[in-house]
């Protein structure tokens, strides 16, 4: 008896389901995707472009000793009307040739096919692709499309499938399957129940799921292959623009204006230490004057204050003590795994699918083989199937205890336009705790499934339950309050931790004011004593640089994308070096930014957040049959194609200069432009090349260098040294060339000149040879006279202990980033044996409010500050203060 074929995209999840189907089932993967759009030309039919070309019919002939006659093609353009508008020219990917000749070898033996592509868009194309490819001619050949250009030479069409290599072979044509035994199949989870059911009930492949990937695809194409060359006539070849790439850009790019924008205001708090009577001490906090909220903006405010509580009476005026509950999260969606993934383990979203996706498809446990660990990865929804619920309520009693077990299950909603077909992102099996399988798995794959793992199970726990105080006092006219959180039963907490920063929890994670803190007993109309009072002085900070995380969250929040895209956008603008990432955040570049502002400028709709939003929800009125994906490209196209002509025409060009409205500091007389070269931007006169001045804008040397930036000076005639370019990089040179052409060497990825090696009266412990200090990169170090024959090193220390292991000392090191800029951080000198490290620079100085052994400096939005770096230790004070006669150091005053 014929077995049945089964078509998947990978190797990895053929071989998982080919355990649980059996020796009637045969499984192959395709690989991925088989069929797409031409590589070198659109590949879609558009309007007011030739459809084909054809030549005259009458041919003449040309003259003895002539040149042929060139036959002008006849172009036929395109209107809107044309019922085939926008569709797509589809060829064989290179190199699937032998992927699909095997396959149809296998299909023909085959009883029946079933196509078993993950259940999405992308899956659901990929069936229909393979359908149409294994049930037309081996012959069957899709035209390529039109280059845009009628004179450029039109290439052969390629066959759907290749002619093997093998001349027996490929004489001997592979008959086509009857398209009535070709099946699809979906699945959200690998495992034999889910797979039996898949089979039990096939269907025919969603025509709405296709024509939805199929729309996307053809609106990607249309701005890529129209846009990009723009970009290569404005800017500089190689460029690309992105349908929703250049969107999340624009984010970025918009969030750092808006952080320049910024103007710090000061303000003030102000906060007492009392005594009840009874332990602890505790903290309160000005909040009201004259039962109105309160604002202090400056000392003079903060003074006034200190002056009038601190001769007052404190009283206690209420308290209030209530229980509140801190309900579990839902399970994971892929948005919220990429988040809580960067967020608790940081992984990139990128790192985060690539994990997912092996857990997904199936690792290997030992004897029980190749397991599939967690549903599907690609989902928008928090639904959970009625026999995963059922399980997961039998486990939790058994291994929590049963006062974990709420009553009924926790049912939660998922957006409104989520697929309700699809689960959330779960283990297969919640009795498979995450310590079962340590063995198996890796740390990465460990690590993620603990995580989803741990989410899921608390998902169908009981809220954690807290215990909160609020107790209001007054001094005088001016009110105080101290507020107090204790944990009373932990709830979800017992297996799903929140991160101990609040800034590395989602929202409905993030932790009250008081959390954690006990308050002693007291009662309405007690008289506290006054220990101490304190104020602060704080300034209001822009808003922050996106992470992923963060990057992810307005994404989604805004419409733009999909979940399953989200990876790919920022891999791609990374990639592209529009931006870079600096302490995890991103930071636009130069070149990013300025591409952002072109395209935002000229295209004003097409890359318009609320514009992409609602193009994502046509998308899935495709989906859902609403509506024919030729009308969501049409009007789509009415708008592009009117800001792709005035772009074409207004578009300004840093390849002809950009005016600045600056007069040029060489000749005084032409205006710098604006340009680009290979090596970056940079200012050049308009009146080159009589005027060679130029100044080069370029930030790739980094800030790390700023703060130690100094002027140097020429060894040979005393005058200033400048930056500047030549064929192998970045130098420093004399300006009094080419009377003075002395040139010296900077430290890699930085603006520092490199400094001679210091000899020191100190022998190398290995070889013996003189040790030196050297000037590298990441700051000075020990290094041994004779490398690179010896390679002995060794950092030098800041005699600062380190406040993990109090045994090792702070030693500055550095990695290289991206772009090969130094990422400087300092750290234990025992390491690996203590690995904690801190971006910022250790001082040797005792913080004023906690006495910590060391202070830390940072730069921050409001300038160069110091700041303390012990658990619960608020302090920070600005370096560039006033001096201390003028504006007087906020003091803690004792009562």
């Amino acid at each position: 008896m014929a077995r049945s074929l089964v078509i998947v995209e990978s190797p990895a999840k053929a071989k998982t389901i080919n355990k649980y189907l059996g020796k009637d089932f045969i499984v192959k993967a395709s690989i991925g995707h088989v069929l797409d759009l031409p590589r070198k030309v659109i590949g879609i039919r558009l309007p007011d472009e030739p459809d084909e070309v054809e030549a005259p019919k009458k041919k003449v002939r040309a003259k003895k000793g002539s040149k042929k006659n060139k036959v002008k093609p006849v172009r036929k353009p395109v209107t809107l009307d044309d019922p085939r508008i926008f569709e797509p020219t589809l060829q064989i990917i290179h190199g699937k040739g032998k992927v699909l000749n095997d396959l149809r070898k296998a299909a023909n033996t085959a009883q029946a096919v079933y196509l078993a592509g993950d259940p999405d868009r992308e899956g659901e194309a990929i069936s229909a692709h393979l359908a149409m490819v294994l049930s037309k001619p081996s012959k069957f050949v899709e035209q390529e499309a039109s280059a845009p250009r009628w004179k450029k030479k039109i290439a052969k069409p390629e066959p759907v499938v290749p002619v093997v290599e093998e001349k027996a072979e490929a004489k001997k044509e592979i008959p086509p399957i009857d398209a009535k035994k070709i099946f699809r199949v979906t699945f959200n989870e690998i495992t034999p129940k889910a797979i039996r059911a898949a089979f039990d009930h096939p269907r025919q492949v969603d025509t709405s799921l296709v024509d939805a990937q199929q729309a996307r695809r053809v609106l990607d194409r249309i701005v890529g292959y129209k846009v990009s060359p723009l970009l290569w006539n404005k800017v500089r070849r190689g460029l690309s623009a992105g349908r929703v790439q250049t969107v999340a850009l624009r984010l970025i790019v918009e969030r750092e204006q808006q952080i320049r924008a910024f103007i710090p205001q000061e303000y003030w708090s102000i906060h007492a230490m009392l005594d009840s009577g009874e332990p602890p001490l505790f903290e309160a906090k000005l909040s009201k004057f004259k039962g109105e909220e309160i604002a202090i903006n400056n000392q003079e405010g903060a003074d006034a204050v200190l002056a009038a509580v601190n001769k007052a009476k404190w009283e206690v005026v209420s308290v209030t003590q209530k229980e509140k509950k801190r309900n579990p999260p839902p399970p994971f969606t892929t948005s919220k795994l990429q988040q809580a993934a960067y967020n608790r383990l940081r992984y990139t979203a990128k790192r985060t699918m690539g994990i997912a996706q092996r857990l997904y498809e199936g690792v290997e446990l030992g004897p029980e083989g190749l397991v599939a660990l967690i549903t599907y990865m690609r989902t928008d929804s928090v639904h959970v199937s009625n026999d995963a619920l059922a399980q997961v309520r039998e486990m939790i009693p058994e291994r929590f205890g049963s006062n974990y077990l709420p009553e009924k299950p926790n049912f939660y909603k998922s957006k409104k336009d989520a697929q309700e077909a699809h689960e959330a992102i779960r283990p297969t099996d919640a009795m498979r705790a995450p310590e079962d399988v340590r063995k198996y798995l890796d740390d990465d794959l460990f690590k993620l499934y603990q995580l989803i793992w741990q989410r899921f199970v608390a998902s169908q726990m009981l809220p954690a339950v807290f215990d909160q105080t609020t107790i209001d006092i007054s001094a005088g006219d001016y009110t105080f309050r101290a507020t107090g959180s204790v944990q009373k039963f932990d709830g979800y907490l017992r297996v799903y931790q929140l991160p101990a920063s609040n800034a590395d929890r989602e929202d409905d994670e993030k932790g009250d004011e008081g959390e954690g803190n006990a308050l002693p007993r007291v009662s309405e109309g007690q008289i506290l004593k006054l220990d101490a009072i304190r104020p602060e002085q704080h300034f209001t900070e822009p808003p922050p640089r996106y992470t992923e995380a963060t990057l992810v969250k307005e994404l989604e929040e805004d419409g733009i994308g999909r979940p399953s895209t989200y990876a790919a956008i920022i891999s791609t603008i990374v990639e592209r070096e529009y931006v870079k990432k600096d302490q995890g955040r991103f930071t636009p570049t130069m070149l990013g930014e300025r591409v952002s502002v072109l395209l935002v400028k000229s295209f004003e709709d097409v890359f318009d957040v609320t514009f992409t939003a609602r193009l994502e929800e046509e998308l899935d009125e495709i989906e859902e049959g609403k509506l024919h994906w030729r009308e969501a490209v049409k009007e789509f196209w009415e708008k592009f194609i009117v800001d792709l002509d005035r772009a074409g025409d207004e578009m300004l060009s840093y390849k002809a200069g950009i005016a600045t409205g600056k007069k040029c500091e060489k000749c005084g007389q032409g205006e710098l432009l604006e340009r680009i070269s290979r090596h970056g931007f940079f200012l050049g006169c308009s009146r080159y090349p009589d005027c060679d001045f130029i100044q080069d804008l370029s930030p790739e040397l980094g800030e790390e260098g700023d703060a130690e930036n100094k002027v140097e000076y020429c060894d040979n005639c005393g005058k200033e040294m400048a930056i500047k370019r030549g064929r192998f990089g970045v130098f420093l040179a004399c300006t009094g060339y080419p009377d003075c052409k002395t040139t010296r060497r900077l430290v890699e990825g930085t603006r520092i000149a490199r400094q001679p090696d210091e000899p020191l009266d100190e022998k190398c412990p290995t070889c013996g040879t003189g040790l030196v200090k050297k000037h590298g990169r990441f700051g000075e170090f020990i290094g041994c006279q004779a490398y690179p024959k010896c390679k002995y090193t060794r950092p030098i220390t800041l005699g600062i202990k380190c406040p993990k292991c109090h045994q090792g000392e702070f030693v500055r090191r550095g990695s290289a980033g991206r772009g090969g800029r130094p990422r400087i951080f300092y750290g234990c000198s025992r390491y690996p044996d203590c690995d904690f490290t801190t971006p910022n620079m250790p001082i040797a100085e005792p913080c004023p409010k906690c006495g910590a052994d060391f202070i830390v400096e940072k730069k921050s939005k409001i300038g160069l500050v110091r700041t303390c770096l012990k658990e619960g230790c608020d302090w920070e004070k600005l370096v560039d203060e006033p001096k201390p006669a003028e504006t007087p150091e906020p003091a803690v005053v004792k009562a």
